[in-house]
């Protein structure tokens, strides 16, 4: 007999009267035969990437506005997600108060509001503190956690790659409340404990799953049968992570050296491109298993001075990104460091739109806003007008495959807007006078 739908209590009991043990509910708990409403059930879900260090204007905007527009050089990447892009051009922080670009750039990016005083000195303007709001991210979790349909086992999961050990204004964009910073794990190895627990000897490969593997086969001969290849995807996904992060140990590609000092050239590891993948692979899993339905994807940090020996690029990012853009060369490397990034958020929503809904047909991008934005418009003037802002997937009613210019909005509308779409009917968020007009429409 298939299980048919039940209610949270009524499903742990079933799953105790099953002789399951607590290691095998991360991979029962997302499977729609199990979910405490009938299946199918739309789950919108939101990802949130950051790059740092601005982007070179005349490589990254569309000249055309509206449906015919034509790819810049560094957004080749998503040429293949043109009819499901919204490009957003004329979006802008336009918090000020303490602290300098960067640190306002980056720990007001999803906060919208001004940060609190304190000691830490930037590039300019007076020293600062942490950010005094909540980030949209934590805002929009909150609010789908305090509902029982959107209510997930975490709420929301933070990821990053080659985010330096240190802790500033400069590495944080998620925040829990004023003075509340959430850092990222940059650790796969790490997230893969957070989420599914640790694997208990990785030179033998002795695998979480060994673990639970008859658990899973006794519950699965009672599941639907979507929900039966639902759950062998998800095994195999699993095992698959597992054995990359085992190959990569064993090659020392996982090691992420940082000096006690930050010096001027960040020891980002060579093989920064390997974990980016695990770590997107990581967040596609934990989404379409139902783990949180909010994710962020912190590439370095802000004025991170990241050197991506992988793309041929010796020198620091943030050194680069002040250089004139008649300085050819660094001009060139400028345009590989965000075309790569282009690429990692590209990969992400392929990984997403080749996963099946769980809930429903389609695949996942089609209930998945994936964002890409950053600190600054430009690094060598570091504004914080024409923010990048570029949105790939469905499912929130937004009028995709657009290239739009707006005159100098608020990123507070932006945020409204992402909100409102959730069904979470944000008025203000952050600084409440930069919300005058409302949310952006984009639908």
């Amino acid at each position: 007999m298939l299980i048919t739908p039940m209610k949270h209590l009524q499903r742990r009991q079933f799953l105790r009267d099953l002789g399951i043990s607590a290691g095998a509910l991360p991979f029962l708990t997302g499977l729609p035969s199990l979910t405490g409403a009938p299946a199918p059930q739309k789950r919108q879900r939101l990802v949130i990437m950051f790059s740092p260090n601005g982007t070179l204007p005349n490589e990254f905007w569309p000249d055309q506005e509206g449906a015919n527009f034509s790819f810049k050089s560094i957004l080749k990447p998503l040429e293949a997600f043109k009819d499901r892009m919204l490009i957003l051009h004329g979006v802008a922080n336009k918090v000020r108060g303490d602290g300098d670009s960067h640190m306002r750039g980056m720990s007001c990016l999803l906060t919208c509001d001004e940060l609190l005083k304190g000691n830490i000195m930037g590039g300019g303007g007076n020293p600062a503190g942490w950010a005094s709001n909540i980030s949209i991210d934590q805002e929009i979790k909150n609010f789908l956690q305090s509902r029982a349909e959107t209510k997930t086992r975490f709420g929301s999961l933070e990821f990053g790659v080659a985010v330096p050990e240190r802790a500033d204004p400069w590495t944080r964009m998620s925040y829990a409340g004023g003075n509340q910073p959430i850092a990222p794990i940059d650790d796969p190895h790490q997230v893969l404990k957070k989420v599914y627990g640790k694997m208990k000897d990785k030179e033998s490969l002795v695998s979480i799953l060994d673990d639970v593997r008859n658990d899973l086969k006794r519950v699965s001969s009672k599941l639907s049968a979507r929900d039966k290849a639902l759950l062998d995807q998800h095994m195999t996904l699993v095992r698959g992570l597992e054995q990359d992060l085992a190959e990569a140990d064993k090659q020392g590609k996982l090691s992420h050296p940082v000096p006690q000092v930050d010096p001027s050239i960040e020891l980002v590891n060579d093989n920064t491109p390997q974990i980016s993948r695990i770590q997107i692979d990581l967040l596609v899993n934990s989404l379409s298993n139902d783990m949180a339905r909010v994710a962020t994807l912190q590439y370095m940090r802000s004025v991170g001075m990241a050197q991506m020996r992988w793309l041929g690029v010796e020198e620091g990012h943030h050194s680069l990104s002040h250089d004139p853009d008649d300085k050819k060369d660094s001009y060139e490397k400028l345009m590989k460091i965000n075309t790569w990034f282009a690429g990692e958020f590209a990969y992400m929503a392929k990984r997403l739109s080749e996963t099946p809904e769980p809930s429903g047909d389609g695949s996942m991008l089609d209930n998945t806003l994936l964002v890409w934005t950053n600190e600054l418009g430009k690094g060598n003037s570091h504004t914080l007008d024409n923010i990048p802002y570029v949105m790939v997937g469905g499912g929130f009613g937004f009028k995709m495959g657009r290239s739009l210019k707006f005159d100098k909005a608020a990123h507070n509308r932006l945020w409204m807007s992402v909100a409102q779409a959730m069904g979470h009917d944000l008025q203000t968020f952050g600084k409440k006078e930069l919300c005058e007009g409302g949310a952006l429409r984009l639908a």
